[in-house]
């Protein structure tokens, strides 16, 4: 796993369990508007879980956008086929799905990829809204 992809999900682990952390010591609340959780404090606990969460978002755009450049930089070759192990950068292929509330919504390099990711995001928006009606 590339170090790029590493600190975005530390950091949002870290949030996450500062604001866990902060509910738990009652220096924070949880509601439920509709299906989606709303967290409130004023604590600074509270404050660096969602600062954390914050730059997790925006390293992980930046690394994600650092690693398209690097996709994009043109390879030099010596004049023979690549014939080394693993795929080529041409050849690598991705997508992503982002759930806004129970809607997913999906995209990728090809639409075999895309087609995968709304089918997991459909999955996932499924499974979430089961536990919400489960445990409410």
């Amino acid at each position: 796993m590339h170090m790029r992809m590493i600190v975005p999900i530390a950091l949002f682990a870290g949030g996450a369990a500062c604001i866990a952390a902060a509910v738990a010591t009652g220096e924070a609340d949880v509601s439920l508007f509709l299906i989606f959780p709303v967290f409130t404090g004023s604590s600074g606990l509270f404050l660096l879980g969602t600062a954390f969460i914050v730059f997790s978002l925006i390293t992980g755009f930046l690394f994600m956008v650092m690693g398209q450049l690097e996709l994009a930089t043109p390879v030099q070759t010596t004049g023979r086929d690549n014939e080394g192990p693993g795929p080529s950068p041409r050849d690598r292929r991705y997508g992503g799905v982002v759930l806004i509330g129970p809607v997913p919504i999906a995209f990728g390099s090809d639409s075999k990829i895309a087609l995968a990711m709304l089918v997991i995001g459909i999955i996932v928006a499924i499974v979430a809204l089961t536990m919400i009606v489960l445990f409410l």
